[in-house]
């Protein structure tokens, strides 16, 4: 049995006039992600960590954002896309440990919702992924509501 972990790291600035999309949800808020896609931070840093779990580089090397394949797509179609990826060379998702930081919007209610659209697209159970959300203190970039970071571990298998 081969088994993998994987860690992931994403970050984008907040502005006005776009949707914030988290975990593949809409959250209502004043501001939402700036990026090449929906710019969705939790669901980059999963990808990225599933990818670097099987040691297939980084999510930026399979979907560039210099490609205008890439402009404005929800992020989910890339997590589906990397799943698919892992699954190539003989990798199961076994589960995810995620952190969001962020001083706003309050995201604990969201977080069931963000569990059961990542399992549906994963087609894993809500149970294997889980997400907690933090403020950074109003300390640097996050703490003065200037962007979103989010974290995340993974494992994955392969028998």
């Amino acid at each position: 049995m081969d088994i993998r972990v994987g860690f992931g790291y994403d970050v984008h600035a907040l502005c006005k006039g776009r949707k914030l999309w988290l975990g593949g949800i809409n959250i209502e808020h004043s501001e939402g992600l700036l990026g090449h896609s929906d710019a969705d931070v939790l669901i980059h840093a999963l990808c990225d960590a599933l990818l670097g779990a099987a040691n297939l580089r980084d999510i930026g090397y399979h979907f560039p954002d210099t490609s205008a394949a890439f402009e404005g797509i929800d992020s989910k179609i890339l997590l589906k896309k990397t799943m698919e990826l892992i699954a190539q060379k003989g990798y199961r998702f076994s589960n995810a440990d995620c952190t969001i930081c962020a001083e706003a919007p309050k995201l604990n209610p969201h977080i069931p919702n963000m569990q059961q659209c990542l399992a549906e697209v994963m087609n894993c159970d809500a149970e294997r992924i889980s997400i907690k959300a933090t403020t950074t203190e109003q300390l640097g970039f996050v703490g003065k509501k200037e962007g979103i970071a989010a974290y995340a571990t993974v494992l994955i298998i392969k028998d």
